[in-house]
C-alpha cells in the first residue's frame, strides 16, 4: 500500500467458497483491524487467480502434431501440441523426462512450455529391493479382447510378510519374453506407485523348479536349423520340426545346432492348426534319445544281406534304391520266429555277414514310430557256403576308386567306392580292409563289399623286423606313383657297404613310414628288413626317406623347395607344414616328406624340418651414379630437390622442434 509491503494473517475461516490456498495465488480480501490489540488481518478473502504451477512427467506417446504425458502428480495422462515445446523437437520422443505448465484451454486442462529434464528426473514407482516368491495365478491373454481396459491384466499369489495378497503386473514387468503359464513358480520384486499407492509385481523371472508346480507337458529334442532370431527343433515325439523363437530360450542360453532341450508346445496365435516351442530349456549332452536299444543280446542268421550303400560320385537315384534295401534277419524270441532289417552302419568287428550268417545283435527301437533295427551286429560263425574274405590294406585312394594291397604286399586290387561298406570318410591310406574277390567284365578281377576292420598286426606285415637300419636307393617306386610299369611292389637296393650291397629289397604301401609319402625313383632311404608271414618273403619296413633341398622362395603362407617331382623342378610347400613353427628364409637347407594327394595327382612337400640356415641377405650398397648425383649437388642448384617446412615437429612435451642439436650439413657431403 503505498509502496510499502504489508504481510496480513488469515485463518481457513477467511476463505470464501471453501477454497485451497497455495503460495503464490492472487486474491481479494478487506482488511480489518481488533479493536483490543490494533492488529490487522486479512478477511473475506476470495481467489482470484491461481498460481501456474510446474509439473513434471514422461513423454509416453508422440503423434504428428501433438503428444501426451503421462504426469507425476496423478494418474492421469496430458496432452500438449508441438507447438509448445521448447527445444529440439527432432530429438523428442516417448519415454523422456518433461516439466510443464497446466492451463485450461476451452474447458480442458493442456501442457504449455513443454521442456526437457535430465533423464531418470521423474520417478513414478519406488521397487522394494526384497524379493518375493510367488505363483502366476493368472496370465496376460496373447490376444487381447475387445473389452480389456485393464493395463495390468495378470495376478500373481503371494504371502507377504504374514498377509496372503494378489498382485496385478503388466507385460513389462517380466524380465524376458519367455511364456508365463498359470502356476508358474515365479520370482519378483514390489512396485509401488507414488501417486495413487497401487501395489504391482515386477522384475517377474521364472524359478528353475517351476515345471513341478505346471501342468504342462513337457517334450525334448535336437535344434536342427538356426536363423536370424528364430530356430527349428527336431523332436523326438514327432514327425515334424518345430519353430521357436530365441525369446523363448530360458536362463539365456546361447542355443547351437545338435544341442539337447526340452520344450513345451503351445498352439499358434495366428493359426490354431500350427504349434510352436516355447519355454526352452537347454539339457546335458546325452539326455535326449530318439530311440531305445535292448540290454538282452539276440542271435539270429542272416537272410538277406544288405545291399552296400553308394558313398561319392554315384547316382542320385540309384542311391535311393540302394539305401532302401536293407538286410534282414531272422531271429527267434520266446518261440516265436521274427525278423528284423539291419544296416551296414551297425556292423562291428569289421565283418561284413552274408546270407547264412549266424551274428548276434541288439534290437534299437525308434521311440517316434516304433520302428525296430538290429544294432552292434557281429559275426559269429561263417557259412561254410559262402565265399572266402579276404583282408588287404588300403594302397590308393581315387576320386570314386581305390585300390587295396593284398594281405602278401605282392599285387593291388580295384574296388568301387560303391562297394565300400560303413563310412568313406575316415579311410585312409594303409587302413585294414576285408573284402571278397569278383570277377566283372572282361575277367577282370575287383573287391567287392569292402569292410574296414578295427584290428591289424603291425605295418600290416608281422612283426618279424630286423633291427638293423640300411641305407638304400629306390630302384623302382610304387605303381601309385608311376602308373606306367606293370610291377606293383617298389624296390630298394642297399647301397652301403657291407655283405648285402646291391641286394633289392621289394616293399609296398604298408612298407612306408608315412603311407602319404611319395617315393620317386632315385631317392635314398632309410629302412630295415621284415619278413612276411604268410610267404616268408623278405621285404622292406619302415622305409623313411633321405632328402635334402634348398628353400627357393617364401612368399607369405606358402613357398618351393628347388627339388625334382615328375616333370616340375620345384615343390610346394605350405608354412604350416614346417616343423618348430620356424620362419623359413630363401637358401635355407631342409628335409622333407613328399606326399601325393590322391585324387589330384599333385606333389607337395610336408613335415619340413631346417637343417642348416642359408646365407644371410646382403644389403646392397648404393650404385655409384646415385652417390655422385648426391656430391654433386649444392643449396644454389635449381634444378635440385628441395623440401618445404610446412609444420615444425613438436615433441612429447609440446615443445616446438627436436631436442638434439642439429648438426650443420655441408653441401655436396654425404655423412
Amino acid at each position: 500500500v503505498n509502496g510499502l509491503l504489508f504481510y496480513l494473517t488469515y485463518t481457513p475461516d477467511d476463505v470464501e467458497g471453501n477454497i485451497h490456498l497455495d503460495t503464490g495465488d492472487k486474491v481479494s480480501f478487506y482488511m480489518e483491524t481488533n479493536k483490543h490489540t490494533g492488529a490487522v488481518s486479512a478477511r473475506n478473502i476470495q481467489l482470484v487467480k491461481k498460481k501456474q504451477m510446474r509439473c513434471q512427467g514422461v513423454v509416453c506417446a508422440t503423434k504428428e502434431a501433438f503428444g501426451f504425458i503421462e504426469r507425476a502428480d496423478v494418474v492421469k495422462e496430458i496432452f500438449f501440441h508441438y507447438s509448445e515445446f521448447k527445444g529440439d523437437l527432432e530429438a523428442l520422443q516417448a519415454g523422456d523426462d518433461v516439466e510443464f505448465t497446466i492451463k485450461d484451454r476451452n474447458g480442458k486442462e493442456v501442457a504449455t512450455d513443454v521442456r526437457l529434464l535430465p533423464q531418470g528426473t521423474v520417478i513414478f514407482e519406488d521397487i522394494s529391493i526384497e524379493q518375493f516368491e510367488g505363483t502366476v495365478v493368472k496370465v496376460i491373454p496373447k490376444v487381447p479382447t475387445k473389452n480389456q481396459n485393464d493395463p495390468l491384466p495378470g495376478r500373481i499369489s503371494a504371502r507377504i510378510g504374514f498377509t496372503d495378497k494378489e498382485l496385478p503386473f503388466g507385460e513389462k514387468d517380466t524380465k524376458s519374453k519367455v511364456t508365463l503359464l498359470e502356476g508358474d513358480h515365479i520370482q519378483f520384486n514390489i512396485s509401488t506407485d507414488r501417486r495413487d499407492k497401487l501395489e504391482r509385481s515386477t522384475n517377474i523371472d521364472i524359478l528353475p523348479d517351476t515345471f513341478n508346480f505346471t501342468k504342462e507337458t513337457r517334450e525334448m529334442g535336437v535344434i536342427a536349423a538356426i536363423r536370424d532370431g528364430f530356430g527349428f527343433i527336431k523332436c523326438v515325439d514327432r514327425d515334424a520340426r518345430m519353430f521357436f523363437h530365441f525369446s523363448e530360450v530360458l536362463e539365456e542360453s546361447q542355443l547351437h545346432i545338435s544341442d539337447e532341450v526340452e520344450f513345451t508346445v503351445v498352439p499358434d496365435m495366428l493359426s490354431a492348426q500350427r504349434n510352436h516351442a516355447v519355454r526352452i530349456k537347454k539339457l546335458p549332452k546325452g539326455t535326449v534319445s530318439f530311440h531305445t536299444q535292448s540290454e538282452q543280446r539276440f542271435v539270429g542268421v542272416v537272410e538277406k544281406e544288405v545291399v552296400a550303400t553308394p558313398n561319392k560320385n554315384t547316382s542320385p537315384t540309384k542311391t535311393k534304391e540302394k539305401e532302401a534295401e536293407e538286410g534282414v534277419i531272422a531271429y527267434e524270441d520266446c518261440g516265436v520266429k521274427l525278423t528284423v532289417p539291419y544296416h551296414t552302419k551297425d556292423l562291428e568287428g569289421g565283418g561284413y555277414p552274408q546270407v547264412g550268417d549266424k551274428v548276434e545283435f541288439s534290437i534299437n527301437e525308434v521311440k517316434r514310430t516304433g520302428q525296430q533295427s538290429a544294432v552292434s551286429i557281429r559275426v559269429l560263425n561263417r557259412n561254410a557256403s559262402n565265399a572266402k574274405r579276404l583282408h588287404g590294406f588300403v594302397a590308393t585312394l581315387k576320386d570314386n576308386f581305390g585300390f587295396i594291397e593284398t594281405a602278401n604286399h605282392d599285387q593291388e586290387i580295384f574296388f568301387h567306392y560303391s562297394e565300400m561298406c560303413g563310412d568313406l570318410e575316415n579311410l585312409e591310406l594303409g587302413d585294414t580292409v576285408e573284402y571278397t574277390l569278383s570277377k566283372g567284365k572282361g575277367n577282370k578281377v575287383s573287391a567287392e563289399k569292402v569292410t574296414k576292420c578295427l584290428s591289424h598286426s603291425v605295418n600290416g606285415i608281422g612283426e618279424d623286423v630286423g633291427a638293423t637300419v640300411m641305407m638304400g636307393k629306390v630302384i623302382r617306386p610304387l605303381r601309385s606313383v608311376d602308373p606306367s610299369q606293370t610291377e606293383y611292389q617298389g624296390l630298394i637296393e642297399v647301397t652301403e657297404e657291407g655283405g648285402t650291397k646291391g641286394q633289392n629289397y621289394p616293399f609296398g604301401i604298408m612298407g612306408m613310414a608315412n603311407k602319404a609319402d611319395c617315393l620317386q625313383k632315385g631317392e635314398l632311404v632309410k629302412f630295415q628288413v621284415c619278413t612276411v608271414a604268410q610267404t616268408g618273403q623278405k621285404m622292406a619296413c619302415n622305409v623313411v626317406p633321405q632328402r635334402r633341398a634348398m628353400v627357393e622362395c617364401v612368399k607369405d603362407q606358402f613357398g618351393f623347395i628347388t627339388y625334382e617331382v615328375g616333370e616340375s623342378k620345384k615343390l610346394f610347400f605350405h608354412v604350416k607344414e614346417v616343423q618348430d613353427g620356424l620362419e623359413l628364409q630363401t637358401g635355407d637347407e631342409v628335409e622333407f616328406s613328399v606326399v601325393l594327394n590322391q585324387r589330384t595327382g599333385k606333389c607337395s612337400a610336408c613335415n619340413v624340418r631346417r637343417v642348416s640356415e642359408g646365407p644371410k641377405p646382403v644389403v646392397t650398397p648404393r650404385p655409384d651414379r646415385l652417390v655422385n648425383r648426391l656430391k654433386s649437388i649444392t643449396l644454389d642448384d635449381a634444378s635440385a630437390p628441395r623440401l618445404v617446412i610446412v609444420r615444425q615437429p613438436r615433441g612429447p612435451d609440446n615443445s616446438k622442434g627436436f631436442n638434439v642439436e642439429r648438426k650443420t650439413r655441408q653441401p655436396g657431403v654425404i655423412d
